[in-house]
């Protein structure tokens, strides 16, 4: 079962997770959810970016972001607070725009702070236990949204209070076109495949573009947006019961045909075995 799944009825929830039920297996959350490792240690891809977790590490995953661990060790293990989307734009409707974009391309962050950062994150997670536990609280729910917007503020504190040349974003003009990129793939990979339409929204020439990806990257654009949307295409394979035509329809496919010729093309199986696979049948 997926620990950071949420509900209608159940807007948010917490407790703590080894997470294995992502091994190997990618979700594009609807909602979101802030990861704390506690112990052990895991590798993990946050929207197609590699990170590896150890103790004091905080993850913050935003509503459709997509998530899979790759490997962990066996005491490997996580406090979680998942929310839904609805409460995610609630918690953020106040907040700066910056501080949602500035989470969104850093994801992760290890605390190396003294007892007085980690005792504010602790302290926090043990309030977010507790209210998620008071059923008969009346004001529940609305307790849960501020915490929610503190587990944010607190975070992005933190974070920006690392050195420029310690975070993973470049300032140089060519890294920061490739990040504005990435963002454009994430947000319309899955119905626009044509290079044109990412140079035009930078500004930039294509080939301008693929200069960029291939120096910042070390990709091409067109690689990057089939690896997306391979990405996006495997997590609806996985997770949801669409027919294969639903999925080809819902990614703009010409037809099924093309999307399973595509779709083979970059993972070697059809969509079909591909779906089989993931649920031991084959």
């Amino acid at each position: 079962m997926n620990p950071l799944l949420t509900t209608k009825e159940e807007a948010f929830r917490t407790g703590m997770d080894n997470l294995t039920c992502f091994l190997h297996h990618a979700v594009k959350l609807p909602g979101g959810a802030l990861l704390f490792c506690t112990k052990g240690e895991a590798d993990v891809f946050i929207d197609m970016q590699p990170a590896h977790i150890v103790p004091q590490t905080n993850i913050s995953l935003l509503p459709g972001m997509i998530f899979s661990l790759e490997r962990a060790s066996a005491d490997f293990e996580c406090h979680y607070f998942a929310f839904s989307e609805e409460m995610f734009a609630a918690a953020s409707f106040r907040l700066d725009a910056s501080y949602i974009h500035f989470l969104g391309t850093h994801p992760w962050h290890t605390h190396r702070g003294g007892k007085e950062e980690l005792g504010a994150i602790y302290g926090l997670i043990e309030a977010s236990n507790a209210i998620c536990g008071d059923m008969e609280n009346r004001c529940r729910r609305a307790i849960a949204l501020h915490l929610l917007q503190i587990f944010f503020l607190n975070t992005y504190d933190k974070v920006r209070r690392i050195p420029a040349h310690e975070l993973t974003l470049g300032s140089s003009r060519k890294e920061e076109l490739f990040k504005q990129f990435i963002t454009l793939v994430h947000a319309h990979g899955s119905t626009e495949r044509d290079v044109g339409f990412y140079a035009t929204r930078l500004c930039i020439t294509p080939r301008y573009l693929s200069t960029i990806a291939r120096e910042v990257g070390h990709t091409s654009p067109k690689a990057f947006i089939d690896e997306c949307l391979t990405l996006e295409l495997k997590v609806a394979l996985q997770s949801t019961d669409l027919s294969l035509k639903e999925i080809a329809d819902r990614y703009r496919f010409p037809d099924q045909s093309f999307f399973g010729r595509f779709f083979k093309k970059h993972t070697g199986l059809s969509p079909k075995a591909y779906r089989m696979a993931q649920k031991g049948e084959i």
